[in-house]
């Protein structure tokens, strides 16, 4: 977590305590990280562009991280959306923008179906297309990049593969990763039937895409306007793959601000 000052306000939402990051006022625009790392560090950059142009961010933090707490086994993504709906009812802003990047996508989708009443659109930012669809060795790497105890070149090499395009420098994510909530994140997964989520219910969605992330690969691009149809805003950012927030932080702020004032 950096030294720079931050607002935190702790939420009571049914069997979990959340940690939130508080920033800016003004419309709400929820920000859920992905699998393993916490809301600050990775956002800070984003965070600061789109609250300096009237908006509040919040940033809940994953149980296990920053305080936050709830059970960490036998749970599914609904209760991972419940912490996010709690955040949203006691904190206010309703109705929210949910974005969430990479695994924060999943959490996203099931807060539209079962909270539909608390979103007021859905950004799915470097949202796996299905991992159906992904490469073995691709959806194994943050499970890779994310265990401390691994050599640190095994580690580099999964994160130059799957999370930071051709000569963005991986290192500073060998830190920031939480294995005892990247284990929760994934049994929530596994847990959970995605089939009714995917299409997000019936909140607009803009669908941030980055050019080299092999999490969605091109062939993929469409699938969900295909599905969907024109709720769904596709931006393609140049130049990023899967970590795409520290790779692009601008472009990112801007098509975020750009497709949330349209709303």
């Amino acid at each position: 977590m950096a030294n720079r000052p931050r607002r935190l306000e702790t939420v009571s939402a049914d069997a979990a305590k959340i940690v939130t990051c508080v920033d800016g006022e003004g419309q709400t625009l929820i920000m859920l990280p992905s699998y393993g790392r916490d809301g600050f560090n990775d956002f800070d950059d984003v965070t600061d562009r789109v609250a300096a142009t009237g908006w509040r961010v919040l940033r809940p933090q994953p149980r296990g991280i920053a305080g936050s707490a709830g059970p960490m086994q036998g749970i599914d993504l609904k209760d991972l959306a419940a912490d996010v709906a709690g955040v949203i009812r006691q904190l206010g802003g309703a109705p929210a923008v949910v974005l969430g990047h990479a695994f924060g996508n999943f959490v996203a989708r099931v807060v539209a179906v079962e909270h539909p009443e608390l979103v007021r659109g859905i950004i799915l930012a470097a949202a796996t297309s299905s991992p159906a669809k992904v490469a073995p060795e691709v959806n194994k790497a943050p499970f890779v990049a994310g265990d401390p105890t691994r050599p640190e070149e095994e580690r580099l090499a999964a994160l130059r593969l799957a999370f930071f395009a051709p000569g963005h420098d991986p290192r500073p994510w060998l830190d920031g990763w939480y294995p005892e909530t990247l284990a929760m994140q994934r049994g929530a997964v596994e847990a959970t039937n995605l089939n009714p989520y995917w299409d997000a219910g019936t909140a607009p969605i803009l669908d941030i895409i980055p050019r080299h992330d092999p999490f969605n690969p091109p062939a993929q691009w469409s699938a969900l306007h295909d599905k969907v149809g024109d709720r769904v805003t596709t931006v393609i950012i140049e130049d990023a793959s899967h970590a795409l927030f520290p790779e692009q932080p601008d472009r990112v702020a801007d098509a975020v601000r750009q497709w949330s004032a349209r709303l």
